[in-house]
Parts: structure tokens; C-alpha cells; sequence
């Protein structure tokens, strides 16, 4: 099987808080998985050790063929160039218009003519239906627009894979169901390989081909989407229902 990324014992703490005690985990090139879990179990953590922000303490990680695990900053950046991320809050630049948001990937990563850079603006604005907002700010930005602004952003380089950081939280129903058929339409589109991170069991099984649940600093399972609505296993059931578990037991 070819994979996208591929996690492997890999151990995480941050002093002596300990996040992950040896995560396994395979995401298959051109599927979108969704790993779930309630906050605080390290799923953003997760997303910053494939993109490097994060170095593991043990373990290895592999993107794009490539074991980042202790990759310097130069060929970091190599790697980079393959992903794209919407982070949590969008993160976008208030100082920058949306074009220019859109925009820096491409001035970062690429030595483009303007009006290629601008073509590009264009078309991955139009991609998240939102044409025509170069000269917006972000300040002017509802909630929903911003998501999709960073979604653009993620998309200008033309990433292959895209990790996507809580893309609905916060976001009332509509803006929801508007983020998750833009995942499910660009995975379909783009043929990109998409990891959703996320506490929205709903969104969850709307976008994603296979659900990993995060427990107890370990993947507890993977199941594909189908069969994670019909008959969940009892430790996804659970999550389902809300019951917490204790994650400080060994």
C-alpha cells in the first residue's frame, strides 16, 4: 500500500507531561482520514511533529516518502512544499489582505512572475467560493470566510497532502457543512491526501474514507468511515456517547 504518511512509535512529552507513548499510525496517498479524540489528547501535536513545528522524542515519521524526524530546517522546508495546513484559528495575517494571505505560500516557496501569482490567488479562491475577495481584510472576514481563506492558502502551492486542524470548530451548522463538502470536493478534485483533525464525530464521518481514534496517548483504533456509522466499536461508541477516559491510567 502506498502511503502519504506513516507514524511509528512515536513518543511525544513536553517535560513531564506526556502526550503520546508510541502512536502508530498510516494514512494511504489519496484518502482522507480522520483522526478523533476529545481536546486535550494532543491532536494538534500530532499535525506539528508530521510538518516538523514539533520534533518527536522517539519514533519515526515519514511524509511524502521522506523521514522528517530529524530533518534540519533547509530540507524541512523541501517537504513542506508538499503539505498544506489550515490551522485551527486560520491563522491568517491581519496586516495582509486576503490575496496576500493566499498569496505567501507561493512568494515562499516559489520565484513566480506576479501575474501567475495572481492567477493562481484567483483560481484557489474560486476553488473555496469565494472569488473576487483579494482586496478584503481578514478583520472584514466572517468566520466561515476565514476558514475557507486559509483553506486557499493551503491550496495555492499545490500541495499533495493537506492537514486540516479542527477546520469546524467554532463554525455555526452551515459554515460546517460548507467546510466539510470543500474537504470531501477537493480530495475528489485534487486527488490530494487529506488528515482531518477533529472532536466533530459528525464531520468526522462526513469527509473521511478511514477514522483513527486518539486515546490514552495512543491511535486506540482504525475503522473505515462506513463502518464507524454503522457498528462502531465499543471505545469509538464511547467517545460517541461522550464518556471520558482517563488518560492519565497506564
Amino acid at each position: 500500500m502506498d502511503h502519504a504518511v506513516e507514524l511509528s512509535g512515536v513518543a511525544k512529552a513536553f517535560g513531564a507531561k506526556r502526550v503520546f507513548d508510541g502512536i502508530d499510525l498510516t494514512v494511504r496517498r489519496g484518502e482522507t482520514m480522520a483522526v478523533i479524540g476529545p481536546s486535550g489528547v494532543g491532536k494538534s501535536v500530532l499535525l506539528k511533529l508530521i510538518i516538523g513545528l514539533h520534533q518527536a522524542d522517539a519514533g519515526r515519521i515519514v511524509v511524502g516518502g521522506v523521514d522528517v524526524t530529524r530533518l534540519e530546517e533547509p530540507a524541512l522546508r523541501e517537504v513542506r512544499r508538499k503539505v498544506g495546513m489550515l490551522f485551527q484559528g486560520s491563522a491568517l495575517f491581519d496586516s495582509l489582505s486576503v490575496g496576500e494571505n493566499v498569496a505567501y505560500g507561493l512568494r515562499e516557496h516559489y520565484r513566480w512572475p506576479e501575474d501567475k501569482v495572481q492567477a493562481r490567488v484567483a483560481e484557489c479562491l474560486e476553488s473555496v467560493g469565494l472569488p473576487g475577495t483579494e482586496a478584503m481584510r481578514p478583520a472584514d472576514l466572517s468566520g466561515g470566510m476565514k476558514k475557507r481563506v486559509g483553506l486557499a492558502r493551503a491550496l495555492a502551492p499545490g500541495p499533495e497532502i493537506i492537514l486540516y486542524d479542527e477546520p469546524t470548530t467554532g463554525l455555526d451548522p452551515s459554515n460546517t457543512r460548507r467546510i466539510n463538502e470543500l474537504i470531501a470536493s477537493l480530495q475528489e478534485k485534487l486527488g490530494v491526501t487529506s488528515l482531518v483533525i477533529t472532536h466533530d464525530m459528525a464531520s468526522a464521518l462526513a469527509v473521511a474514507d478511514r477514522v483513527a481514534l486518539l486515546e490514552q496517548r495512543k491511535i486506540a483504533l482504525v475503522v473505515d468511515g462506513a463502518a464507524a456509522e454503522a457498528s462502531p466499536p465499543p471505545a469509538l461508541e464511547r467517545f460517541m456517547r461522550g464518556e471520558e477516559v482517563d488518560e492519565q491510567r497506564p
